[in-house]
């Protein structure tokens, strides 16, 4: 063989090896692994049960879920948006805002690629009408909470042999044998600096779901039907037949609008109570005392009905999932979180209900346990109504005007300030 031809032999046998260990390398190279984003307000502790409740998501599909939660969720999410840059996911504490970002064409709408099969197996109608728009489901619910319960002082009630009220008729003839062994029914305080109000605002929603149809309701947080109507005006009346009897609520009017929503039901932990009974969401745990033990120092019971034709009605708060970018490991995310297992982690370390019908008493303990079996009674369940609202109503005249009407000004004044405030 002559020279020439080994050189070019060589060159070519050099070239060969070249490309397989170029081939090599490209195929030990690993594939890029898929991500989705979530976006949402809740930090800490919160933040780390839900990643404890993708886990199984993740080692199941390989798909990595990115959490990124901030205080600041609304004007951040807000400006992502307009930047072109908008999470995957984004988890929503208040579903008016979703609906802002739907009537922007931002949001896919999950009847895509979820059956109406898949929702009912998952969810109660209730749950799926608050997350439908224009007939088109739009968010998934993952976390909840529940508002519709009455705290009360367990060795108080054993002493005086007190039961638990079942209808409201039980619950205003518990409250005057209280009166009429010496005490006070309720504790309330409705100062939370800024948000001053709330308090008040879901005391009224609550009761409305009590005594006017869901349709009502709907109709009145969606602006349709006005503060000013028989309808609104019987929930705050009923409201009103107990804030402003000062034998009703410790201290009067003057102690309720002086006094923080967290620092008044620490009244019934005293020795001898100043007052027996305090309507607040589950969340309130937070601010009783370190040592307190749910079933001997508080109990809790579920706000009661009013009118029995409208049922077992529920109001809640949660987190409502919805998805911005349409990509296959997106749409597996919002299946899976539309399913009970999904909540399973948070539920079990505690501090959450789900919404799912999937979701079994026995993942629950404690006062969990308690809350998750009320709101499994609920015929119906609502959203908190002021979250509903343009922000300058539910968030503004709304608080502020019961405020007023709480220190005396007149509720046909404050009912028309509140009417005018809604944007049209």
């Amino acid at each position: 063989m002559s020279q020439q031809v080994q050189s070019r032999l060589g060159r070519l046998l050099l070239l060969m090896s070249l490309c397989v260990v170029l081939l090599s390398a490209c195929a030990s190279e690993p594939e890029e692994t898929p991500t989705v984003l979530v976006f949402g307000a809740f930090t800490g502790q919160d933040a780390a049960r839900f990643a404890d409740a993708v886990r199984p998501f993740e080692e199941e599909t390989g798909i990595d879920v990115i959490y990124e939660g901030s205080e600041s969720f609304e004007g951040r999410l807000q400006q992502r948006v307009a930047e072109g840059n908008p999470p995957d996911v984004a988890a929503f504490p208040q579903p008016g805002l979703m609906a802002d970002f739907v009537a922007r064409g931002e949001i896919v709408a999950l009847s895509s690629f979820l059956s109406d099969a898949h929702f009912e197996e998952n969810y109660d109608q209730s749950w799926l009408d608050m997350a439908t728009i224009d007939d088109e489901i739009y968010g998934v619910w993952h976390r909840a909470s529940l508002k519709s319960l009455v705290w009360y002082s367990v060795p108080a009630f054993e002493a005086a042999a007190y039961s638990i009220p079942t209808t409201w008729a039980e619950l205003l003839a518990l409250m005057d044998q209280i009166v009429a062994d010496g005490g006070t029914p309720w504790c309330i305080g409705i100062v939370d600096g800024g948000a001053t109000g709330w308090v008040a605002t879901d005391w009224v929603e609550d009761i409305m779901l009590r005594t006017s149809p869901v349709e009502a309701y709907d109709a009145w947080t969606s602006g349709e039907l006005p503060f000013d109507s028989p309808e609104v005006r019987e929930a705050i009346d009923l409201m009103s037949q107990i804030w402003l009897d000062e034998t009703y609520v410790f201290g009067g009017r003057s102690y309720i609008t002086s006094t923080t929503y967290f620092e008044s039901p620490l009244q019934m932990f005293d020795e001898d109570p100043n007052c027996l009974m305090h309507r607040q969401a589950s969340f309130i745990t937070t601010w009783f005392p370190e040592d307190f033990t749910f079933g001997e120092d508080v109990g809790v019971f579920y706000f009661p009905p009013i009118d029995p034709a409208l049922g077992r009605p529920a109001l809640v708060a949660g987190d409502l999932y919805a998805m911005f970018n349409d990509r296959p490991e997106v749409r597996q995310l919002m299946t899976y979180l539309s399913t009970a297992e999904s909540m399973r982690p948070w539920v079990e370390s505690g501090g959450a209900l789900s919404p799912h019908r999937g979701a079994s008493l026995d993942w629950y303990s404690g006062a969990d346990r308690a809350y998750a079996a009320i709101l499994s009674q609920a015929t119906v369940t609502r959203f908190d109504g002021s979250d509903l609202m343009p922000g300058e109503v539910g968030a503004g005249s709304f608080w502020d005007g019961m405020v007023s009407y709480i220190n005396g000004a007149d509720l046909d004044r404050v009912l028309t300030r509140i009417d005018e405030s809604w944007p049209r």
